[in-house]
């Protein structure tokens, strides 16, 4: 549960800041609501669904030209319906073959670190080891874990305690 939830936070506020939707404080607006909503409805793969659908909804609406005849939703269904007679095309191709994908990801996930406060150790910290963990573990929750647990323990040592519930 907890790297499903980790997962769905972490794409949405990784969505929102691509899309120039944060708040100034860094969140995405309307996370609460979008997580509470996700919840009560049913449980993780619902709560995935309901935020990606937000975020998408959110990013389409900054862009409003364009796709008012529904002639952009018909042309996207034809191809989803070809897609389907590729698809087993897609079975020949090696797994190897992902590797430039993701690496181009990694990158795209590496330029938000731009944004945290490398002066402040208790900040620094606990994301490097939040960056770090993940793949050397191979658990978002480990890494996750460790970013929280430094943060609190560095916020309370450093007289800053009361910081921690941001």
């Amino acid at each position: 549960m907890l790297a499903d939830f980790f997962d769905t936070v972490g794409t949405m506020t990784a969505t929102a800041a691509e899309a120039g939707l944060l708040d100034e404080d860094g969140s995405p607006p309307g996370a609460q609501r979008i997580l509470n909503r996700g919840l009560a409805r049913g449980g993780r793969r619902r709560c995935r669904v309901g935020v990606l659908q937000h975020l998408v909804r959110r990013v389409g609406g900054r862009h409003r030209e364009g796709a008012r005849t529904g002639l952009a939703s018909v042309v996207t269904g034809a191809l989803f319906l070809l897609a389907t007679f590729l698809a087993p095309l897609v079975a020949i191709i090696p797994n190897e073959a992902a590797a430039p994908a993701l690496v181009v990801v990694g990158f795209l996930m590496m330029t938000q670190v731009r944004g945290i406060d490398w002066d402040d150790y208790s900040i620094a910290i606990p994301a490097f080891l939040t960056i770090i963990l993940m793949p050397f573990t191979y658990s978002i929750t480990a890494g996750i874990g460790a970013g929280f647990l430094s943060y609190v323990v560095l916020r309370t040592v450093r007289g800053r305690a009361r910081e921690v519930h941001r």
